[in-house]
C-alpha cells in the first residue's frame, strides 16, 4: 500500500475537533461505578507451563456486569519484592491463547497480566476462554458492530469496562506494586489501553501502538479495511442507522479518552496503515491530556514507521517500548538501559 493519508508534517499538527457526547463522563462514571460494586478477584489458580524461570496463574476476575473474565498472570519466579505490572490488551479477533505465547514483559522482570477479550479469539492465535453473554443485542455479527445502535448495549462498553477492571485485578494480586501499573496494547489493544488511560487517572504509563477506535468517523470515511470495514458494511445494509451508529461510537472514541489521560504515553504508527490510519492515531496523540485542566503531558513519545503497514515497527518497536518503560519504572532485571530516542 502506497502512502494514502496526510503527509507527516500535517500529521504532526493534526488535532481535529472530534465531537464528544455531553454525558460522556457521566456515562463512564456510572458504568464503572456499577462494575466496581462487585469484588474484582474471582479465582486465581497456578498453572504448570513447564517454564522454569516464570510462574503463571490462571486468573478470573469480575468484569462488566460481574461477568467472569479470564487472564494469564505471569511473573519472574522468586522475584524479590513487589513488581511493577504491565496489563496487556489484545488485538481484534484474538483471545488470550496459551500462557507461554506472550513472555516479553515477564521475561523483562515485570508482573504481566494478559486479559482475554470477551467473545473473541476465533480469528487469530490459539483461541480465547471468555464468552460475551449479550448476544441478543441488535447489531452486526462482529464485535465492532455488536450492540452498535445503543451506547448502553455496545460491545466496547463491556470490553473497556473489563479492561479497567483488569487494572484493579492486577493491583489486587500478590507481588504487584499497585502504584506502578502500565497499560499496553496494539491495534484493538492499543485503543483499549488509551481508553484505560482516560478512565484510570493513576496509571504509571501507557503504550498504545496503532490504536483502533480513534477518530472513528474519519477512519470509517477513509478505509474499507476491517474492522472499520465491518461498520461500513453494516451501514450499507442499515441505511437509516448512521446517526445512531455515530452517536454510539462517540462514547468509545480514543480521542475522547486520550484528552482525559494523565500518564506518560508511548505510541507508534505505520504511515501506510490502512487498518488504523495514521491520521486517526495522531488525532489521539496530539490531544493527549488536553482536557485534564493541566498542561499537556510532556512525557509523550511517538515512533513513526514510514514504510510499514499495520505491523508498524514489530520487534524494533517492542525494543523501544522496553527501553522507554524501563526509564519510567526503573526496571533493570533484564539488563535494560534507559530509553533511547529514534
Amino acid at each position: 500500500m502506497a502512502l494514502f493519508d496526510l503527509p507527516l508534517e500535517q500529521l504532526e499538527r493534526y488535532a481535529p475537533d472530534v465531537p464528544e457526547p455531553a454525558d460522556f463522563d457521566a456515562f463512564w462514571h456510572a458504568t464503572l461505578q456499577q462494575a466496581a460494586a462487585v469484588p474484582v478477584l474471582v479465582d486465581v489458580r497456578p498453572v504448570d507451563t513447564g517454564l522454569s524461570l516464570l510462574d503463571t496463574w490462571d486468573v478470573t476476575f469480575a468484569g462488566f456486569g460481574g461477568d467472569p473474565v479470564r487472564a494469564w498472570f505471569t511473573r519472574p519466579r522468586d522475584a524479590d519484592g513487589p513488581l511493577p505490572a504491565v496489563v496487556e490488551y489484545l488485538g481484534y479477533g484474538r483471545g488470550r491463547g496459551l500462557p507461554h505465547e506472550r513472555l516479553t514483559w515477564s521475561a523483562a522482570g515485570y508482573a504481566h497480566l494478559l486479559m482475554d477479550s470477551r467473545g473473541q479469539g476465533d480469528q487469530y492465535g490459539t483461541g480465547g476462554d471468555t464468552p460475551d453473554p449479550y448476544g441478543g443485542t441488535l447489531g452486526g455479527p462482529g464485535p465492532v458492530t455488536r450492540g452498535i445502535l445503543v451506547p448502553q448495549d455496545y460491545y466496547y462498553r463491556r470490553l473497556i469496562t473489563d479492561a479497567v477492571r483488569a487494572v484493579a485485578a492486577v493491583r489486587a494480586l500478590p507481588g504487584v506494586d499497585p502504584g506502578q501499573v502500565a497499560a499496553l496494547g496494539n491495534s484493538q489493544g492499543g485503543g483499549i489501553a488509551l481508553a484505560v488511560a482516560g478512565l484510570v487517572p493513576d496509571l504509571a504509563a501507557v503504550m498504545a501502538s496503532a490504536p483502533f477506535l480513534c477518530h472513528v468517523q474519519r477512519a470509517v470515511d477513509l478505509t474499507d479495511a476491517d474492522p472499520y470495514g465491518e461498520i461500513v458494511r453494516y451501514l450499507a445494509v442499515h441505511r437509516d442507522a448512521e446517526e445512531r451508529v455515530r452517536r454510539t461510537l462517540s462514547y468509545v472514541d480514543g480521542v475522547a479518552f486520550a484528552r482525559r489521560a494523565l500518564a506518560p504515553v508511548h505510541m507508534g504508527t505505520g504511515l501506510r496503515d490502512t487498518v488504523c490510519p495514521p491520521s486517526t492515531v495522531f488525532a489521539a496523540y496530539n490531544q493527549y491530556g488536553a482536557s485534564t485542566g493541566l498542561p499537556a503531558p510532556a512525557d509523550r513519545t511517538m515512533h513513526v514507521y514510514p514504510f510499514n503497514h499495520h505491523e508498524g515497527g514489530e520487534s524494533v518497536h517492542t525494543d523501544r517500548q522496553l527501553r522507554w518503560l524501563t526509564a519510567r519504572l526503573g526496571r533493570d532485571a533484564a539488563g535494560l538501559q534507559p530509553a533511547r530516542t529514534g
